[in-house]
Parts: C-alpha cells; structure tokens; sequence
C-alpha cells in the first residue's frame, strides 16, 4: 500500500493498493476511486466491537475495499477542514486518538473504545472520557481539526494545553487535568476551570482549530431569526 495526502485545508489521502490488498475506512469518507474496487460493508468483528466504535465516535459499520486490480487508488476525504495524518501502528506501539478522529486504515489495524483512567481527565477534560485506540499493525489515517504540532516529550516531562487541542498521542502518553490557580483567573481570564496536562514519554499530536472552538468563534457572526 502506497499514499498520498492532498489539499489541505480539505484534504483527501489517496491510497495505491495491489491486487488483493484491502483498506477500511469510516462509512461516508470514501470520495473517489478507479475501477476494480470491491466494497464490503460490516460490523467489523461483531456486536461488542461495533458499539464501541459508536462510543467513541463512529458508524457502527466499517465498509473494507479490496483491490481487484493491480495499482487500483481510492481515496478518502476529511469532514472538516483540517488535516489528515497517517501514523504506524506496530504490537508495541499503540496510539490514542480523539473521538472521531478515525478515516481510514489497512485492515491490520484494529480500532477499540479507549476509557480514560482517571475519571476527571475524562469528563472535565476536553478530550472526553471515551477516546479511540488503533492497535496492531499498519497505517491508520486519522482526521485533525486545523493544522498539526507534533511535540515528543521526554519521561516524565508535561506539556498543559487547553482542553480540546489534543489530537493523538502514543499510548505510553498520560493526560490528566489540572484546575486553573486563581478565582480571578478563572472569573475574567477567558480559559475555563480546567487544562489538560499530558505527560510523556511518547509523541502527542496538537490540533489548532478544534471544532468546538471553530463553533464558539462563527456564533457571534451567525444571524438569527428576529
């Protein structure tokens, strides 16, 4: 399997595949493709499985496109104006990514509902409790809102950023949140309660316009019904 990613700020990642080569992909992302494409749409190991991708963001359904043709592309196409990165599972390194963050995938990686440890992290934080796991082996394509920072962070060294602008990070990576010091902080600074802490060792990816951002900045502008 072969990539390319285009068009950024609505970018699109083409995918090359060989004959008999297959990539899965989050129902309603596939944009274009050449002939000799076989679609097949399933739960994607089972009922257990299946709801967990709804928890954490996605179609209960995953459709796998198999190449019936040598050189044969398809490609898949972001919600959002953003990015597409693709990053490399291996059976030692597994990454976390945000709810939805998923797009697309070879078939070896394997997609599960990934609960925050620490219950604060999860329903004060702006990454939410429920997250997205990719393990085992191969290339996931994950959807970024904005551009991408990618910070590797040392053992035991933090980063505080605000809730919602994690994106991904290795599974060596934890996150907990951390309360804003000062009431007048809190009352005026314009920041909220909390921040999120993460703390390494491991790689996190930063995204620069969550949409939750997005939204609260276009409010103002949006006309309403007199």
């Amino acid at each position: 399997m072969r990539y390319e990613i285009k068009g950024e700020p609505l970018p699109v990642v083409e995918v090359w595949l060989d004959e008999g080569e297959a990539v899965k992909n989050e129902s309603g992302s596939m944009v274009w493709m050449t002939e000799g494409m076989e679609m097949s749409t399933n739960a994607g190991g089972g009922i257990g499985k299946a709801f967990g991708r709804m928890f954490s963001g996605e179609s209960i359904f995953q459709n796998v496109y198999t190449a019936k043709k040598p050189n044969s592309m398809i490609a898949f196409g972001s919600s959002f104006a953003g990015s597409i990165v693709a990053v490399e599972v291996t059976p030692d390194k597994p990454v976390i990514a945000q709810k939805s963050a998923f797009l697309a995938s070879s078939t070896g990686v394997e997609m599960s509902i990934h609960f925050q440890k620490k219950l604060g992290a999860g329903f004060l934080g702006g990454e939410g409790f429920i997250m997205q796991k990719f393990s085992g082996s191969g290339i996931v394509f994950l959807e970024i809102d904005g551009s991408t920072v990618e910070y590797e962070l040392a053992a035991g060294e933090k980063m505080i950023l605000d809730n919602g602008y994690l994106a991904m990070m290795d599974a060596t990576v934890t996150m907990d949140i951390e309360t804003v010091k000062g009431l007048k902080n809190i009352a005026f600074g314009g920041e909220g309660l909390t921040n999120t802490v993460v703390t390494g060792p491991g790689k996190i990816v930063l995204q620069t316009m969550p949409i939750p951002q997005f939204a609260r900045s276009i409010i103002p502008y949006i006309p309403t019904k007199s």
